[in-house]
């Protein structure tokens, strides 16, 4: 039964290892690039009751 578990675990370990991978992969993808360049800009736009008047 140990010998099962060790199988086991490290054949769990396979799978979230490449879906962790995938998930990277995804993210950084070209068809994803517009996406989060939107995203990174978020936090640097002001709404208006925070802007100054000029």
């Amino acid at each position: 039964m140990q010998t099962i578990a060790a199988y086991l675990s490290a054949f769990a370990s396979g799978i979230g290892l490449s879906v962790f991978i995938g998930i990277v992969w995804w993210a950084w993808s070209e068809k994803r690039y517009s996406a989060n360049e939107e995203s990174a800009n978020i936090p640097f736009l002001l709404l208006e009751e925070y802007q100054k008047d000029i």
